[in-house]
């Protein structure tokens, strides 16, 4: 894989990861949870641990930035792995963090890359000479 493109898969596992701890820091925050990182991983690892499944299971690194599949199925893998993951490990599954999760996941891991998408192509537009705009 040449240099360029492993950055572009190392950054979107990263941006992936940090939607993931946003998400757990956030959620943690607003319910005003104690515990620093530690806590904020302790909410975050299943979900973690499901986004890697989701990578994996795709495999994501083909195409890292596309919006569909691999934003969406990513988001989806993580999402509900994630919420099994917590199910079982005894976790709460309150239906309004189930919703939260959905949305708040989905903004973050599909909205990342269909911003980038929108600029990338903003840019070649202009970089070619978009012919729409010519007129």
């Amino acid at each position: 894989m040449p240099a360029a493109r492993s950055r572009l898969v190392a950054l979107a596992a990263v941006l992936d990861l940090a939607c993931v701890l946003g998400f757990a820091a956030a959620g943690r925050s607003a319910h005003a949870e104690d515990g620093g990182v530690v806590g904020v991983l302790g909410t975050a690892w299943p979900f973690l641990v499901a986004a890697a499944v989701g990578w994996a299971a795709l495999p994501a690194w083909r195409d890292p930035v596309r919006v569909w599949p691999t934003g969406v199925t990513v988001w989806a893998v993580t999402w509900g792995l994630g919420l099994a993951l917590r199910g079982l490990t005894g976790g709460g599954l309150a239906i309004p963090f189930v919703v939260v999760a959905a949305a708040v996941l989905a903004v973050a891991m599909v909205g990342w890359r269909a911003v980038l998408t929108a600029v990338t192509a903003s840019a070649r537009r202009r970089q070619v000479g978009d012919p729409a705009r010519a007129r």
